[in-house]
């Protein structure tokens, strides 16, 4: 065809992890690969979402161990924080990982288009690059275009120290005071790491809980947790406006019917996030769409058939590990595989101070669905790793149902993210919880949290009180 031409089996459009892992996928399935993306490769997620904010949560983390090293027996103390040399580090991590997308993706064979594009028909994509438009004719069609920030239609929205998560990854300072709209992962999240370097920080969410999705002993623990850690909350809270006085800004907030004012210098709106359904790449292909979601199948194909969705835009819960795995479903249907999804074990985990991690059905889901259950539980206060490590805050409950099969868990404490694996392993072979409390843990470990709780479901727990 002619250079301003090209003609491919898949072409997706979007570049974050459920676009390029589709590609790679398609690509080890030999099909012939476009992929197209406006910005940077790895999208929100690697570039101004999950792995800038947890470069920024390790330097939180160092000043954390520091001020507790007394503890240990090693006086210590902080002379400066060097914010810009934190932010350099975080910069250094996204671009080695961006460099290595961009050496892995063209070695694959697939071909990277820089530059907007456009939906035609199912069959045909323009995109607007450097050197003029291309335009991309394919077989098969896959939409992975994410998500942006929400921003609410709150007076004083658009002042200058209004920001998103995108700004607050690139300040050049750390600020004395903040007010943090949104008490979700990404909110709790922030507080955690700027409240540990010394910012004041006040969180005002409408609902009467943080991580409203989240087990409700879980959140009420966490909440009581970050309120010891000096972090103001205002739960059941609705922001009015927001203006800027002298310098600071002023924000107008109702609390139990009552109109209260915080004064600080940025405002950090976290109340989500925006699908990216209705932007002008994809609207005019005629999807079908629900509350601002492309509708998909369980093989993540559209209404439209041979296009296919994933990721943020299809919507449900919007973690880059969901992305991953629907990137890769819609690849392999797609090119003609039979692949569904088990959104039952799909973990989630926050990085906040003790960090959060759940997988499966938490017991209200459990109520919801009409399944008998019974809970195992365990805290890391009687776990000899974690008070050997100074972190002993925090619990592992199971949930299993009444034939033993485990079919939840929640962890909140030190590494949750990295333990929570082991639940979500049970979950996806259907394992009953008598082989996690069989099973040999390393000692100490705080793994042995995990045993311990399934056991106590069982009611068998060894060193429980």
């Amino acid at each position: 065809m002619n250079d301003n031409k090209l003609n491919c089996q898949i072409a997706i459009l979007g570049g974050g992890p459920a676009g390029y892992v589709a590609a790679i996928r398609a690509s080890q399935l030999g099909a012939n690969v476009v992929l197209v993306e406006g910005k940077e490769l790895g999208g929100v997620c690697l570039n101004r979402g999950c792995i800038p904010t947890k470069a920024l949560l390790k330097t939180s983390e160092v000043s954390y161990i520091i001020k507790k090293s007394k503890e240990f027996g090693i006086e210590s103390s902080i002379s400066n924080i060097n914010w810009n040399s934190a932010i350099d580090r975080k910069n250094r991590v996204v671009k080695n990982l961006n460099m290595g997308l961009e050496h892995i993706l063209p070695q694959k064979g697939i071909k990277v288009l820089k530059g907007k594009g456009m939906i035609k028909n199912p069959k045909k994509i323009i995109v607007s690059t450097d050197e003029g438009e291309i335009e991309v004719y394919c077989d098969k069609m896959i939409i992975t275009s994410g998500s942006s920030p929400l921003m609410p239609n709150i007076e004083g929205i658009n002042l200058p120290n209004v920001i998103t998560s995108d700004e607050a990854l690139n300040l050049d300072y750390i600020p004395k005071t903040m007010t943090i709209i949104g008490a979700g992962a990404i909110g709790l999240e922030f507080a955690s790491m700027l409240s540990t370097l010394g910012c004041k920080i006040t969180i005002i969410e409408m609902k009467d809980r943080i991580l409203p999705f989240e087990d409700k002993e879980i959140s009420n623990e966490l909440l009581k947790i970050m309120k010891r850690q000096g972090i103001i909350f205002k739960l059941s809270s609705t922001v009015k406006s927001i203006r800027e006085d002298n310098g600071l800004l002023k924000v107008l907030y109702s609390e139990e019917n009552k109109e209260n004012i915080v004064e600080c210098e940025k405002v950090l709106v976290a109340i989500g996030r925006k699908l990216n359904s209705q932007s002008d790449e994809v609207k005019s292909l005629g999807l079908s769409i629900d509350k601002g979601a492309i509708v998909v199948n369980e093989h993540m194909e559209t209404s439209i058939k041979g296009v296919y969705a994933a990721g943020d835009v299809v919507g449900g819960r919007l973690l880059a590990h969901i992305a991953f795995i629907e990137g890769k479903t819609a690849a392999e249907n797609a090119l003609g595989l039979d692949t569904t999804i088990n959104y039952d074990a799909v973990p989630s985990c926050v990085y906040t101070n003790p960090e959060v991690a759940s997988v499966g059905l938490n017991e209200e889901e459990a109520i919801k669905r009409g399944i008998k259950y019974k809970v195992g539980r365990f805290n890391f206060r009687n776990n000899g790793r974690a008070l050997t490590l100074g972190e002993r805050e925090g619990f592992v409950k199971i949930i299993i149902d009444e034939d033993n099969y485990i079919i939840g868990g929640q962890i909140l404490g030190n590494n949750a993210s990295e333990m929570i694996s082991e639940i979500t392993l049970s979950i996806t072979l259907k394992a009953k919880a008598d082989v996690i409390a069989d099973m040999i843990h390393p000692h100490p470990s705080l793994s042995e949290a995990i045993w311990e709780a399934c056991a106590d479901a069982l009611g068998r727990a060894i060193h429980k009180e």
